[in-house]
C-alpha cells in the first residue's frame, strides 16, 4: 500500500503532485490553543521557496500557504489543520522525454514497476515539491516545542566542507547557501554555478542540531528517539544518508574515545542532572534525549534530473540516452535545509507529545 502519513500523536498527512493544482497536507494531533497564522508559517516557506537566486531551480512558486481548518479566532481548535499551497508555474511539456525514458537516480522506474503507472510531469509525487508540506507542518510543530531551538545548515557542497574554526551562525542566513562559513558561502557560489552551467548537479550535507530538548523523549526499544530521526531523514527526496551524533565517526573510536563522560551539576538547587563534557551520541542514549544538543548529519545526493545525456532505457526495455529538460536545482541540498529543520522539529514534536502521553 501507499503510505502518506508520518507521525504517530502528530500525525502528518500529505497530499498532490508536483505538476497538479495544489499540494496539501492535514496535521491531527496538534494541542488545542496555540497561536497560529498563515503569516507565522510563511517564513519559513519562504526559506525553501524555489527561484530566488541562480544556485536553485527557476521554477517561480510564491508558495502561499492557506489555513483551511483546525484554526478559530487565531488559534488551534485541537481539530485537524489543513494546509494547502497552489501550485502556479508548472511546465508540464519539460517533461516529455520522462514519458518515454527513465530517469537514472530519480524514481521512475521504481514508480512503474510498482504501480505500472506514473505521473511523469516532474516526478508526481517523487517530486521534492512535496517538501513543502512538510516545512509548513513543520513550522506548526515548532509552537508544539516552544522550548526547543532548531537550526541547520550546509556544512559541505561536492565534498568541499566548512572550517568549523570559522564556524559563525549568524552567517547562516547571509549567504543563499545556509553556510555558517563565510568563505566556504564564497567558495561554493563558482562550484554550483559551474555545475549548474556544466548542465550537472552536485551533493551536499546539511547539519542540524536542537538545543534545549528534555531528557526523557523517546524510547527504548521500537520508538528509538534516533531511529525516528534517521528514518525522517531519510524520508527526505535525494537524502542517501543520516548520522546522529558522531555517526560512523563513532566506529572509528575506541570505547573510552566515544564516551561522553558526566559529572555532578554545579548547582545547589537540588538538580542532580548530569553536565555532560562530551556528546558524540548525538544528545540520544538508548533511543531517549539526554538533555544535550540533538545533532544529526544528512546526505543529499546530486540532483537526478540533469541536462548531461545520461544512459537509460525507455519504457518498452530499448536502451536510450536522456537529458532532462525543465528547471532543477544544481544542488538539492542547499533547499533541503529548511526540509531537514522541519522534519527534526515533527520528530520531536510528536515525541514530546508521546512523552507527556505515558508519563504526564
Amino acid at each position: 500500500m501507499s503510505w502518506n502519513t508520518f507521525g504517530r500523536v502528530l500525525r502528518m498527512t500529505t497530499w498532490g503532485e508536483s505538476h497538479g493544482p495544489a499540494i496539501a497536507c492535514v496535521l491531527d494531533g496538534c494541542p488545542p490553543g496555540i497561536g497560529l497564522s498563515e503569516g507565522y508559517i510563511q517564513p519559513f516557506l519562504d526559506a525553501r521557496r524555489p527561484g530566488q537566486n541562480k544556485f536553485t531551480t527557476q521554477r517561480q512558486e510564491p508558495d502561499a500557504v492557506r489555513i483551511l481548518s483546525g484554526v478559530f479566532e487565531g488559534r488551534t481548535t485541537g481539530t485537524p489543520i489543513s494546509l494547502q499551497i497552489e501550485n502556479i508555474d508548472q511546465r508540464s511539456k519539460d517533461y516529455s522525454e520522462v514519458a518515454k525514458s527513465y530517469r537514472p537516480g530519480h524514481a521512475d522506474y521504481a514508480y512503474d514497476a510498482k504501480y505500472g503507472f506514473r505521473d511523469y510531469r516532474g516526478g508526481g509525487r517523487s517530486s521534492a515539491r512535496e517538501t513543502a508540506m512538510r516545512v509548513a507542518a513543520g513550522a506548526v510543530a515548532r509552537l508544539v516545542i516552544p522550548e526547543v531551538s532548531i537550526v541547520a545548515y550546509v556544512a559541505e557542497i561536492g565534498g568541499d566542507g566548512i572550517d568549523p574554526a570559522r564556524f559563525d551562525p549568524q552567517e547562516i542566513a547571509r549567504n543563499p547557501f545556509w553556510c555558517p562559513d563565510p568563505q566556504a558561502a564564497k567558495r561554493w557560489e563558482a562550484l554550483v554555478d559551474g555545475a549548474r552551467k556544466a548542465g550537472s548537479s552536485l551533493g551536499a550535507v546539511v547539519e542540524c542540531v536542537a538545543r534545549g530538548v528534555p531528557a526523557g523523549w523517546g524510547a527504548p526499544v521500537y520508538a528509538k528517539l534516533d531511529a525516528e530521526l534517521a528514518g525522517a531523514m531519510m524520508g527526505i527526496n535525494a537524502v542517501k544518508g543520516v548520522e546522529i551524533g558522531d555517526g560512523f565517526g563513532a566506529a572509528r573510536l575506541s570505547g573510552e574515545q566515544n564516551a561522553d563522560p558526566m559529572r555532578p551539576a554545579s548547582s545547589d538547587n537540588g538538580d542532580h542532572s548530569p553536565q555532560f563534557t562530551a556528546n558524540h551520541a548525538g544528545g540520544i542514549s538508548g533511543g531517549i534525549s539526554t538533555r544535550q544538543p540533538v545533532t544529526c548529519r544528512v546526505a543529499f545526493k546530486p540532483t537526478s534530473s540533469i541536462l548531461t545525456p545520461v544512459e537509460t532505457i525507455d519504457s518498452d526495455g530499448q536502451a536510450t540516452e536522456i537529458r532532462t529538460k525543465g528547471r532543477h536545482d544544481p544542488c538539492v541540498g542547499i533547499r533541503g535545509t529548511p526540509v531537514v529543520e522541519a522534519m527534526m522539529a515533527l520528530v520531536l514534536a510528536d515525541h514530546k507529545l508521546l512523552h507527556r502521553a505515558q508519563c504526564g
